[in-house]
């Protein structure tokens, strides 16, 4: 099937909800893992979430045109919720949505989230303006004790992904018990905070030039800065630290030999970009120019050859 997956807010200017946690944190640590859950299962995945919007109806607009655009089978949009209570409910408005809706309700519960029930999303532009049947999870509530106690974004996402497929992940690390629950945050957080070392390491910035804070929290700077890292290797732009992007920071890191007319087209759109020379991926005489002058800078030897001394100077 195709899904389209909406991690909500998280776009400048449509921005969510706040209280013992960030609603934009919590909707990217569930919709990412959504996303590569899906895919496992052999699930085609639009992210409808835009990159960016002039204004919160914009960026609704966004999301809805990126659902039928692609003629989604289902869309679903993941929230928090915050005002004082507790619990999960989800919103549809079609009887295939309402039905997809309780079927997905009834597995988070299933974690132990009160059920708040299935809801008429009628209200809502997403839900109201998708082709697909179309529902909006709200998760749990960022604001209460209870429920981000309770809260385990992997957990959360296997939750979110049997109930639209019907199929769930082995050993994907959703347990029940506390320890595992702990255990599956720690990870998270020490996988976000790797990521977040490697773009500080590689200078890639967020959208306002600065250094990531090294927390584990997937929010929207270190967002931003895997945005500019992809635009830097032109694949997706998502936000998200997938397999592609993952796979091509790990090239960089291993500091492959580059000279002109034998090159890794990927280390190389890195260098050319650190050294402000065009992108193209190619090591010509130009960008052998460029790495020689980056050379006799740095006081070491000039020979136009990205080896392990230069490739130091540029990231340790």
């Amino acid at each position: 099937m195709k899904f389209g997956i909406d991690i909500g807010h998280n776009v400048s200017g449509d921005t969510g909800a706040s209280g013992i946690r960030r609603e934009d944190e919590l909707n990217k640590e569930v919709g990412t893992r959504v996303i590569d859950k899906l895919r496992i299962l052999g699930h085609t995945v639009i992210l409808c979430t835009p990159s960016s919007a002039t204004s919160v109806a914009n960026s609704l607009y966004q999301r809805v045109k990126k659902a039928n655009d692609n003629k989604v089978d289902v869309f679903a949009s993941i929230h928090f919720n915050a005002g004082g209570g507790r619990g999960s409910e989800v919103f549809a408005t079609s009887e295939a949505g309402k039905a997809i809706a309780k079927k997905v309700l009834n597995e988070i519960v299933a974690l132990g989230f009160v059920n708040r029930g299935v809801k008429e999303g009628n209200w809502l532009y997403v839900i109201r303006n998708t082709v697909a049947p179309a529902i909006l999870i709200e998760c749990a509530f960022v604001d209460s004790k209870e429920d981000m106690s309770r809260y385990n974004a992997d957990a959360m996402a296997s939750a979110i992904v049997t109930g639209l497929t019907g199929q769930k992940i082995i050993n994907d690390g959703a347990k029940n018990n506390s320890q595992d629950k702990s255990d599956n945050q720690k990870k998270g957080s020490s996988d976000i905070l790797k990521l977040q070392q490697v773009l500080n390491r590689l200078k890639i910035s967020d959208h306002e030039g600065k250094v990531l804070q090294e927390d584990g929290i997937y929010g929207i700077r270190t967002t931003e800065a895997v945005k500019r890292f992809q635009r830097i290797m032109a694949i997706t732009v998502d936000g998200i630290a997938g397999t592609q992007t993952w796979n091509r920071l790990n090239t960089i890191l291993g500091k492959p030999l580059l000279k002109q007319g034998n090159a890794n087209a990927v280390a190389t759109r890195y260098v050319q970009w650190r050294l402000s020379v065009g992108v193209d991926g190619i090591f010509g005489p130009i960008t052998k120019n460029v790495v020689m002058n980056f050379q006799k800078n740095r006081g070491i030897l000039v020979d136009g050859i990205v080896g392990p001394n230069t490739w130091k100077q540029l990231i340790g």
